[in-house]
């Protein structure tokens, strides 16, 4: 799913876990929640948030085989992602992509909504 981390000033939200990180109502809650923890904690007034992943994807886009077995979750995830992105763009305080593989469709977007996007090999 994700992990986030505080070191200093610095937040990393990571997408954890093997695979493609496809993007599913779940994972875009989870996401969105992380982003509300950062926003609510006292501290972070002069914070940089850092968005990566696990493995060579940095996010494949949506679940395409979840949206397949069930169409109006496409509805679903395209409201959820927009929300997402609003979040992250709102946030005060500088956020950075860090992209370290693929980045296809809606996990483009996602990298994409970030202040900064770095696309790196070795991270």
């Amino acid at each position: 799913m994700y992990s986030l981390e505080k070191r200093g000033r610095l937040f990393i939200l990571k997408l954890t876990g093997d695979g493609e990180h496809r993007l599913n109502p779940t994972l875009l809650d989870s996401i969105r929640s992380a982003i509300n923890q950062i926003r609510s904690d006292q501290s972070s007034s002069n914070s940089v948030l850092i968005t990566t992943a696990d493995g060579k994807f940095f996010s494949n886009g949506y679940d395409l085989a979840l949206s397949k077995s069930d169409p109006s979750l496409s509805v679903l995830m395209d409201a959820k992602l927009r929300s997402l992105i609003a979040d992250l763009i709102s946030l005060p305080m500088p956020t950075i992509a860090a992209v370290t593989g693929h980045a296809s469709a809606a996990g483009c977007i996602l990298a994409m909504s970030h202040d900064y996007v770095l696309m790196r090999r070795d991270i």
